[in-house]
Parts: C-alpha cells; structure tokens; sequence
C-alpha cells in the first residue's frame, strides 16, 4: 500500500465555527465510564450547536443487526474488533462522522456484523501501550461512498467526539493481564477509513502517554502518520510490537521537535518536516480470512431503515474472546480523503427530540453563529 500519499481534509465552515465557538464543558475524552455502568448515552451536553448523540451506547442481543445504531464499540483480537462506518447506505464519512456506528468483526456486542469480504487485508499489532489495526477494505459494504474519508477519534471538533458519544473498550490491553471477561475503557483512540482502506489505535488508559500515542489532532496527515503500518491486500495477520513515536514528533540530529499542523483547513499544509516510519514489530502469525470472520458470512450491508434499532433491557453485550494472534501493526494507506467535520444531523432516538431540543433549534443556533461572524 502506499505509504507516501497524505490525507487532505476539508472542514465544512459550519464545523470550523463549532470548533471555534463551542467546547463541551464535560469532554468525551474526559468521561470514565466502566464497562458495567454504561449509560443509555455517554453525551450529556444539551447546548451543542453540533447536535447531539444520535445512537445509543447500551448494546445487547436486541439490537445486534444490520439495523444496530450501537455506538460502543471494541478491540479485543484479530478475530474479535469494530470499525466506525456510516448508518445509512451510499453515505460519506464527510456528512456521517457524527453519527457513525460500530461494525464488528464478531457477535455479541450488540452492533451491526462486518459483512465476510469487506476486509480485503489486515494487520492487527498489540503494543505496550495501544492496540493498532490498519489494512483495506471493500468500502461500500460498510456503507461508505466517495473517493474520501475521514477521521474519526475521541476529540471532534467541539470535544464531543466523532461520533458524538462513541465509546471503545478492550479485554486485551496488556494492563488487563489476560482477563477476557474484563473490559478496559479506551478514553483515547483515533480511525481513518475512506479510500477503501482503514487504519485506526486505541490506547490504553493506564499506558504510556494515551494522549501523545493516540493523538487526534492530526487528521490531516492520514494514516502514514497516526497509525503507520505495514498492512498488505490479501494478507491477514497479528503481530506483537513496540510503540511507535508520539505523533508528531520527530527526531533530526539528536534534536527532539514537534510539528504542528495547521489549524485551519484553508492553510495550505506545507512539508511535513519528517516521515513517519512503522515502528518495529515481532511474532506474526498469519490467518486466513475465512477463520477471522466467520460471524459475517451471509451478512449484508444493512437492511431497511437503519435508524428503526432501539435497545431494550441494560448492559452492553458480552463479548465472544475470539483467537488471540499476538497484537498488530498497521499500514493502510493514508489517502483517507476529505472532510472531517461535517455537521450530524440530530435524527433518531438519540437525538435532538429525544434530549427535548428541536432540530429547529439547532439550525437557529447554528444561523445565529453565522450570522455573527
């Protein structure tokens, strides 16, 4: 895969102005949520201009389908992981990062399944600190249009993460000592996927520098940067491996120095003063697609209206352990596309009706921004 080209982003103006005059007072990477005390929805804010969490996060056998508007998703092994992708069908990330919805590899989480041929390669690296995946994909059977992509990551623009409220736990951190049946919350994570390809870290909480290893605020320079890797089409592996350098940080001379991307998406990005390079990996083991996803055959896309899934009950779906394979690391390429911060639309249970708000009054809120700049 290439490991040259950098992901170029667009931010819709509506979403540069979010970024600028709202920041959630209670962050998304800030909110410690144990895996038995999930709520409903994770997103508390009621003011944001933005919207508001528009699935759910108490996921269960009731609402795992193709219809699932489950927003908690998981890192557990080669066999047993999520992505974020789009609810509805022909959908850009650009017009869905805030509604995205967990699509996972194995049953039992209470998420739409990943149809079996959707993932055309794979690399799954567990390091000290954080658990990588990277590889390709078959893009429109996670209900991804377009050339471009885009990130997804526990910040957003306005704090509140993309998607809004999303949460990401893991049973295989190295901190969790082999425990399967316990679930870490993963308070800093990071995907890119577009261009039918994919690469995305979670970090542990209790590892070395999360915020530095699992940064978020370089959307720009794509998965060659974030999550550098060495994933190939048609190869399916899990490998141990060592943690990679601090996104962007880099060393020249001896001299430590970081780079700083530019803030606005109207600036041009320049040279990027160093290039990233995958950090040393071990112990690969190599699997065939089939023994990966298994739980995906005979899966389609989706079926009907995705927003028609509504949870019963309480409690987050169990999850099946899978086959461990040794941890990952990635390289998909990093041409993930642009536009990232396109505004969500407050529709469906989650949202803007359901926390009393109109949808109404989210358009006026965000004309009146405009209007005053």
């Amino acid at each position: 895969m290439s490991g040259s080209t950098l992901l170029s982003f667009t931010l819709l103006a509506a979403s540069t102005l979010v970024r600028a005059d709202y920041f959630s007072t209670d962050p998304l990477v800030g909110k410690v949520v144990p895996f038995n005390a999930i709520p409903y929805q994770v997103m508390t804010d009621t003011d944001d201009p933005r919207g508001f969490q528009t699935g759910y996060n108490i996921c269960n056998s009731t609402t795992e389908n193709q219809n699932s508007l489950c927003q908690t998703m998981f890192m557990n092994h080669i066999d047993d992981f999520c992505l974020w992708a789009p609810a509805p069908p022909n959908s850009t990330i650009a017009d869905t990062e805030g509604d995205v919805v967990a699509w996972c590899s194995k049953k039992g989480h209470g998420t739409r399944i990943i149809p079996d041929g959707a993932i055309t390669g794979l690399q799954f690296i567990q390091t000290p600190s954080y658990i990588q995946v990277a590889g390709s994909l078959n893009q429109a059977l996670l209900n991804i249009a377009g050339e471009f992509g885009g990130e997804l990551d526990s910040g957003g623009q306005d704090g509140e993460g993309n998607p809004m409220g999303g949460l990401v736990y893991s049973n295989s951190f190295k901190s969790n000592n082999g425990n399967n049946a316990s679930f870490q919350q993963a308070q800093h994570w990071s995907f890119f996927i577009g261009a039918n390809s994919f690469c995305g870290k979670v970090c542990d909480s209790t590892g070395s520098n999360p915020q530095g290893l699992c940064q978020n605020i370089y959307d720009r320079l794509g998965c060659d940067y974030n999550a550098p890797n060495t994933a190939q089409p048609g190869v399916f592996e899990a490998c141990l491996g060592d943690d990679m350098t601090p996104v962007g940080t880099y060393v020249v001379d001896g001299q430590t120095s970081v780079f700083h991307q530019p803030a606005a998406e109207t600036d041009p990005i320049g040279v990027v003063p160093y290039t990233a390079t995958p950090a040393p990996i071990s112990s690969c083991t190599t699997f065939a697609s089939a023994a990966i996803f298994t739980d995906g055959v005979g899966i389609t896309a989706a079926s009907g209206n995705s927003l028609s899934a509504t949870p019963t009950g309480s409690g987050s779906g169990s999850s099946a352990t899978g086959s461990s394979g040794t941890g990952a690391k990635t390289s998909a390429k990093s041409g993930a596309g642009t536009g990232t911060g396109s505004s969500a639309a407050p529709t469906g249970t989650g949202g803007a009706a359901a926390m009393g708000v109109s949808a109404g009054a989210v358009a006026v809120a965000l004309f009146a921004m405009l209007a005053q700049n």
